[in-house]
């Protein structure tokens, strides 16, 4: 077992050695925090990494619920759950909840610290861990892989828990707000001040600082899904540090990476919602310039098959069929149709189709279609367009 050891510089890592994951995790922070969005995209958005850090810090921990259980302890109250892990992630959806609405200004404090904790683990783990109230004279812990034992409780805990206060108030304001936030995490999971729920409050107070340097509302980052999906990497990192009396270089470049990974997913989701305006804006301008009622008509349909492929990205043939039939079943052989409209669209290069696994029709957006084509090429494309009878893709 590893003991705990009072560090002897609360904020301690080889500079030189973080020079490039640091930079690429604020140009990536930057690049999120500046590109455009739409409110509704970002709320949509929003909520999937709300999802993802709720899961993820969940997990980490042990808990062991489905999609469908999830989105329940997310949408139902605490009365009407009954596994601890669905307890934990609504408990979580609410501490997360609320950190988003803090001021910057609201200091990291004990008051403040205790409270994050008190949210995360009343009603779900309070039956054996006191919310908010620091572990006592012989209340130890021991944690991770290899074990590690936390600051020994009682005195020594609170000594640890303040000192490290101290130091992020002071100490860690000469260095850069992320590696603030990584080595705060970092330490409040090495003291395991509290008996349980160390680990979800650990990573609450890092989203909490990362916040307060942008990443909140429409960039914020669901680093728990990081650390989940790297959940082997994560622990060593951890270990590695506390073998290595609290030297936080292994650590933060674990940190930063995960960083950078999470903004850059994330700005590429983002990326996909501008793409998908783009396509879209131009979808209606050049097919509204057909001019005889005929390829009007034509052209409504092929925008409704568009809009479809715009929500899935990629459909499979068997499943198109049945939403976008009821817009020819008024026409007299409404698959052949069907069938056309699908094959012209890709002739236009607005689509691609596409053999899958066991030789299924696939049918996708072709997001890039706008940077390939001119209202000129649009209309002469038309004019080419194959026979009704030509279908390829079948």
């Amino acid at each position: 077992m590893i003991r705990y050891k009072k560090p002897t510089n609360w904020i301690n890592y080889d500079k030189p050695a973080l020079v490039a994951d640091l930079t690429e995790a604020k140009a990536s922070v930057m690049s999120l925090k500046t590109v455009p969005y739409q409110r509704n995209w970002v709320e949509k958005l929003q909520y999937v990494q709300l999802k993802r850090e709720i899961a993820g810090t969940s997990k980490i921990e042990g808990a062991d619920f489905t999609e469908n259980e999830l989105e329940a302890a997310l949408s139902e109250t605490a009365e009407e759950l009954f596994t601890r892990s669905q307890k934990q992630a609504w408990a979580a959806k609410n501490t997360y909840t609320w950190i988003a609405g803090l001021e910057d200004d609201k200091p990291l404090d004990v008051n403040l610290i205790s409270e994050i904790h008190r949210r995360l683990v009343t009603g779900a783990d309070d039956d054996h861990c006191p919310p908010g109230q620091l572990r006592g004279k012989d209340q130890n812990v021991t944690f991770g892989v290899p074990p590690h034992r936390g600051a020994e409780g009682g005195e020594e805990c609170r000594e640890m828990f303040m000192s490290l206060i101290y130091a992020a108030q002071h100490e860690y304001n000469d260095h850069d707000k992320l590696i603030q936030a990584l080595a705060l995490h970092y330490h409040f999971a090495s003291i395991h001040p509290f008996l349980d729920g160390n680990g979800r409050t650990a990573r609450a107070m890092e989203a909490l600082l990362l916040q307060r340097v942008g990443l909140r509302d429409s960039a914020f980052i669901a680093m728990s899904n990081y650390y989940y999906d790297e959940k082997s990497h994560y622990l060593d990192a951890l270990a590695h540090s506390r073998a290595n009396n609290h030297d936080l270089t292994h650590f933060l470049i674990f940190g930063l990476r995960g960083i950078a990974s999470q903004c850059k997913r994330l700005l590429a989701e983002i990326n996909k919602h501008i793409s998908k305006a783009i396509y879209q804006n131009l979808m209606f301008e050049l097919f509204n310039r057909l001019k005889s009622k005929r390829k009007r008509v034509i052209a409504q349909r092929q925008i409704d098959i568009l809009k479809i492929l715009l929500e899935s990205d990629a459909i499979e043939w068997n499943e198109l069929i049945p939403r976008a039939i009821t817009t020819y079943n008024s026409l007299k052989n409404p698959m052949i149709a069907l069938v056309r409209d699908v094959n012209q669209l890709g002739y236009l290069g607005a689509i691609e189709v596409s053999k899958g696994e066991d030789d299924k029709i696939m049918i996708e957006i072709r997001l890039e279609w706008p940077s390939e084509i001119s209202e000129t090429d649009f209309l002469e494309k038309i004019k080419e367009l194959p026979k009704a009878k030509t279908y390829p893709f079948l």
